[in-house]
């Protein structure tokens, strides 16, 4: 919510048109972050004149937010969302994130899915914490009717991130986890396999 550098609509634009020759055909912008759709509203006009220079939008978010701002910039201006699932129950959710209400996330994907566009989803593979065969399998019956999710991301568990909580001053949740072995990583997307397009382990 706070730091960082601060840039116009038209100065990200300029930014972003000189590097266009680098996209290539399947290249475009993606905006992560944080919470990119914490600022939805100042996206709006980005992602309207990248639209209109035909390049591709992507959104990599945590569906926690679903104002008519985000609803805006979805429907009209955003071809690819990217969203985080942290956990599939209330509990766990809360004990990664520290946040409460786990069914924003799903109502947030129900809303692409309705919405007919693309979505992938993105699951961080946790060893103890969302690695467990009976939360795959949920995580796969909870989306496998859903026509709109084009692959699954398993992401690997790391502590890169650690530093920047410390630097915050904030206590790191997950100090006690550690990285997935291959056969952790292989097992994960075998339960998977049945209930997804695509499956790619980041």
């Amino acid at each position: 919510m706070e730091g960082g550098k601060a840039y116009t609509t038209d100065a990200l634009f300029d930014i972003i048109m000189k590097s266009k020759p680098y996209f290539g055909k399947k290249g475009g912008v993606t905006i992560s972050g944080g919470e990119p759709l914490l600022q939805a509203k100042a996206l709006i006009p980005l992602f309207k004149k990248l639209k209109a220079e035909g390049i591709h939008t992507a959104l990599d978010t945590n569906g926690r937010i679903l104002n008519h701002f985000a609803m805006e910039l979805m429907d009209k201006y955003t071809d690819l969302v990217m969203l985080d699932i942290k956990h599939m129950t209330e509990e766990g959710y809360e004990h990664i994130t520290g946040q409460k209400n786990n069914q924003t996330t799903f109502n947030f994907s129900e809303y692409r899915e309705k919405s007919g566009k693309p979505m992938w989803l993105r699951y961080v593979l946790i060893p103890g914490l969302t690695d467990k065969p009976n939360l795959l399998e949920s995580l796969g019956a909870y989306f496998k009717d859903y026509k709109t999710v084009e692959k699954l991301e398993i992401q690997p568990y790391h502590k890169l991130g650690v530093h920047k909580w410390e630097a915050l001053g904030w206590e790191y949740q997950l100090k006690d986890a550690r990285e997935n072995t291959k056969e952790e990583l292989h097992k994960a997307q075998t339960i998977l396999e049945p209930y997804f397009k695509q499956i790619s382990i980041n």
